[in-house]
């Protein structure tokens, strides 16, 4: 993060604008906007600074700008045509500890303005750190048509029932389940519909059942994907923006985690093989205390939680003691991993069926149907099989397959680390070790293999060498 978002009040607050042309005066029409008491220092004034003199109540001094001119002020823009100028005005604000914005010059700015969606008391800012003003302009115009013009009417109707909620609703977690509700419920319809008075009736009546009823948890169990945050879906981001606390494994990118809310408690129970973190029984009994406790948990795995994620597990502990739950699908490694790199888990000519199974159970043994697994015409996935790899291979040689039987390792699906390794049952063992790979992996058997080289359409910055 090269810059911290941070939003100032400029209200009755003197700012300097040095330079008077279009560009100037749009940093003064936006800082005018803020009730900002705005000085103009420049030689000449264009016709926009000048037309907003009296309804800004512009104080305009025309000369060059002088390091005295910076004395007191709150915050400085320059946005002269002179580089040596931009550059004393900075210095100048520099030396006085004065936030400082030079137009068009990113180096000497200790703030820049970002693309604002206004929607006051609401407010949205969108930046690029000055990369790529385009692309943050861009970006807000998206954001302007998801967020209607009546949000600043919600807005003000929340600031007006703040108070009562907060002295009807004492603990925090409790008051911001009820905005949660209201905010996202008919309370906003009607607001949206400009019927305040209806929506007062509707939010004093649930202010009541609110402090009538307990706290109540509950558990969202939620397939975080293979990895790509752009993976997850809509519901699944929803929950995770609501919960009070995540709890994750070690599958779950950083990227996915960044999306839950910031001030959510965030327990790691990662599990690697032959070193857990925390055993499964005391997962399953951590998530129903966490509920019990009236907290709202999401609880993100890799993957899908039904499909090697033990998230069966998970929830007969909840519904032994009675705890409400959410499963959320998420995209399990097969299907995300396959596409990103480009084999299809089934194809007319290739495979009718396609199996999952995993590469160790539980004792850690690997004791799987070889037979069936070694018919042809088929695809077999393998999820956590790289430390069996020899063991996998051989047993399908010995069971049927063929030696030049098509395989491929998938390191890191979906992710810009995403690596591939394709090769055939005899020679993968040996070439894993030469290539360093290691977890998280997907192992993918079949003849659809052979497809990769085609359809390779994820490009990332570790390709391998598959010859």
């Amino acid at each position: 993060m090269d810059y911290f978002p941070l939003f100032i009040k400029l209200k009755n607050q003197p700012c300097l604008v040095v330079g008077a042309g279009e560009i100037a005066a749009r940093k003064i029409e936006l800082l005018g906007r803020t009730g900002a008491r705005i000085t103009v220092v420049a030689e000449q004034f264009g016709e926009s600074v000048l037309s907003m003199q009296h309804t800004l109540n512009l104080v305009l001094l025309q000369k060059s700008f002088s390091p005295d001119d910076v004395t007191g002020m709150r915050l400085v823009v320059s946005a002269t045509n002179h580089r040596s100028t931009n550059e004393l005005v900075a210095a100048s604000a520099e030396t006085n500890h004065i936030p400082v914005n030079v137009v068009d010059n990113p180096d000497l700015c200790s703030f820049i303005f970002p693309a604002i969606v206004d929607r006051s008391p609401l407010i949205a800012a969108i930046s690029s750190g000055g990369v790529s003003p385009v692309l943050a302009r861009i970006l807000r115009a998206k954001i302007e048509s998801m967020i209607p013009a009546s949000y600043s009417r919600l807005a003000r109707f929340a600031e007006d029932f703040r108070g009562l909620v907060k002295q009807s609703i004492q603990e925090p977690a409790r008051r911001r389940i009820f905005w949660e509700n209201m905010l996202q419920g008919r309370v906003a319809e009607l607001v949206f519909a400009d019927n305040t008075q209806e929506a007062e009736r509707v939010l004093k009546a649930g202010l009541h059942h609110a402090e009538q009823q307990p706290t109540k948890g509950e558990v969202y169990l939620i397939g975080a994907g293979p990895g790509d945050p752009d993976l997850l879906t809509f519901r699944a981001l929803r929950l995770l923006q609501q919960a009070d606390v995540v709890v994750y494994d070690r599958l779950v990118s950083a990227g996915i985690l960044e999306m839950a809310r910031r001030d959510a408690e965030r327990i790691y129970v990662g599990k690697q093989r032959s070193n857990h973190s925390l055993p499964q029984e005391s997962i399953n009994e951590l998530l129903a205390n966490l509920a019990l406790s009236g907290k709202r948990v999401a609880r993100l795995k890799g993957g899908d939680p039904f499909i090697f994620g033990r998230g069966g597990e998970e929830i007969e502990t909840l519904m032994q003691q009675g705890i409400d739950f959410q499963v959320v699908p998420g995209i399990t490694a097969a299907a995300g991993c396959a596409s990103y790199a480009g084999i299809p888990l089934t194809h007319r000519d290739h495979a009718q069926s396609c199996t999952f199974v995993t590469g160790h159970l539980k004792d850690g043994s690997i004791n799987l149907n070889w037979q069936q697994l070694a018919a042809p015409n088929q695809t077999i996935v393998i999820y956590m099989g790289l430390v069996g790899l020899r063991n996998i291979c051989q047993a399908l040689i010995e069971n049927g397959c063929p030696a030049d039987h098509p395989i491929a390792i998938v390191q890191q699906g979906t992710t810009p680390n995403q690596r591939v390794l394709t090769g055939t049952l005899q020679d993968m063992p040996q070439r894993v070790l030469h290539e360093d790979i290691k977890p998280p992996t997907l192992i993918i058997v079949g003849t659809v293999v052979s497809l990769h080289e085609k359809l390779n359409w994820f490009k990332t910055a570790q390709p391998l060498d598959n010859q």
